[in-house]
């Protein structure tokens, strides 16, 4: 039940100085920040980091697809794979752009938790009282992709105990993960 999830305080977030809120969210809800560090992405990390997999692409190509129908507009796409190789360069891109804040927390059930707190990917979508909700700038898939860029949503956060054990891997050292008694284990 007691599992752990990273979270990326993306360049936006960092240079729009909302690392304290976004890091509050997670500590009021009792999630336990284990690690934390600020660091530039190269190359070789970003490109780890948005993996690209038949799954994935498939997931990105059609919530993308659905946005566009929705809205009455054609997407152009018809390969996932090409789709989701078009957006990892642009993630690539960005997480490259200047420094991130990583950070590992632990608690019950924080993948799902972190998650729900982050909000949805596409801000536009994103319900008040979410870390995007409330501080994304107006966004959407279709301006993004009118300017080939990705959203810029303030955060990553794991979507999947799997991911979230592969990228805290990636980002953190095991000595770099701290295990310590919090005020609130005692409930968990």
């Amino acid at each position: 039940m007691i599992e752990k999830s990273l979270i990326l305080v993306k360049h936006d977030g960092v240079s729009r100085g909302l690392v304290g809120e976004i890091i509050g969210r997670f500590e009021k809800v009792g999630l336990k920040i284990v690690g934390m560090k600020m660091l530039l992405a190269d190359e070789n990390m970003a490109r780890k980091h948005y993996k690209v997999d038949k799954d994935w692409a498939k997931n990105v190509f059609e919530k993308t697809k659905i946005t566009y129908e929705k809205e009455g507009k054609n997407f152009a796409f018809t390969n996932p794979l090409e789709f989701g190789k078009l957006i990892q360069g642009w993630n690539v891109k960005f997480l490259k752009e200047g420094p991130v804040i990583a950070f590992v927390v632990e608690g019950p059930s924080a993948v799902e938790i972190v998650r729900k707190i982050v909000g949805n990917t596409e801000p536009k979508q994103a319900s008040p009282g979410t870390i995007r909700g409330d501080f994304a700038m107006i966004e959407s898939y279709m301006l993004a992709d009118k300017k080939q860029r990705v959203l810029r949503n303030l955060v990553h956060a794991s979507d999947s105990k799997e991911n979230a054990e592969r990228e805290m891997q990636l980002w953190f050292s095991e000595d770099e993960i701290y295990d310590y008694e919090k005020d609130l284990d005692k409930y968990f």
